[in-house]
């Protein structure tokens, strides 16, 4: 076995992809990163990509599988894990719709990326948000709540989308937002951020995301489409009718499974991160 040319244990967990650390903001939650060899050799602080999971938390596999881009691409991946069963055994869908029972987990997303900016040379101000399934429900949720903070938002296969439209119930729609968040949804800030949609063209099935009765239903959310395509296809058409550019790649062959638009991911991340190596 090759010992690591390291001074530390610590030094060592912290490079590479990392440990998984809680978060100092609330402990429940925790996340993991890659930190790209560069990282030891740049004064230039690494651009950021945040990758939420879905319901399955499969936080270190998308970690991981993005491990090859941050090396290539100079990147910092910063992946959030979210339990289930916070406040509720049961429930796995919680953080999907960024507000429950006081936690706003769009917050504990951004105390996670200040806490990252501390330990490694990040720059924090802006980052890529990805997400597909359920991370794909956060990710553009997000998007609304804090244009500002991003360079670019990727949004795949979201069972449940939020239209922007004062006239839908949240979440459904935007109306009451303000009310809800204690901020306006800025549009003009929304027409800032490149927006990337990716889901699988065979990604059809309708089991899990047509389920009245359910803690993640809402009357309603089979209005635009019974499929995770038809429900992307008009959460896009709702950007597009509103000025906002949205780039949607269908992929051919694959269903309902993240890693199979990764490359997609990938192109996308390629034009909106600037490159250190």
């Amino acid at each position: 076995m090759t010992t690591p040319r390291v001074k530390t244990t610590k030094a060592f967990y912290r490079t590479g992809s990392t440990t998984w650390f809680a978060s100092r903001h609330d402990q429940r939650f925790s996340f993991g990163l890659h930190i790209p060899s560069v990282h030891e050799t740049t004064d230039t602080p690494l651009p950021l990509m945040v990758i939420q999971h879905g319901t399955a938390r499969t936080a270190a596999q998308y970690r991981d599988a993005m491990a090859e881009f941050s090396e290539r691409h100079g990147c910092v991946v910063l992946t959030p894990l979210f339990p289930a069963g916070i406040g509720d055994p049961e429930d796995l869908h919680n953080f999907k719709f960024i507000e429950y029972r006081g936690i706003r987990y769009d917050e504990e997303l951004l105390a996670m990326v200040a806490e990252a900016g501390e330990r490694f040379h990040i720059d924090t101000g802006r980052f890529l948000l990805q997400g597909f399934s359920g991370g794909g429900q956060f990710a553009h949720r997000f998007l609304y709540l804090h244009p500002e903070r991003l360079c670019g938002v990727s949004i795949g296969a979201p069972g449940r989308v939020t239209l922007i439209d004062p006239d839908r119930e949240w979440w459904l729609g935007t109306a009451g937002f303000e009310e809800r968040f204690g901020a306006p949804l800025r549009l003009e800030e929304i027409r800032k951020v490149p927006v990337h949609m990716a889901v699988g063209a065979e990604d059809t099935e309708t089991w899990e995301i047509n389920n009245p009765g359910d803690s993640n239903w809402m009357d309603g959310a089979d209005a635009v489409g019974r499929t995770r395509v038809e429900r992307i296809t008009a959460l896009r058409d709702n950007y597009t009718a509103l000025g906002i550019d949205v780039t949607l790649d269908i992929v051919p062959g694959v269903g309902h499974r993240g890693m199979g638009v990764l490359d997609a991911v990938r192109a996308f991340a390629e034009r909106v991160l600037p490159r250190v190596v």
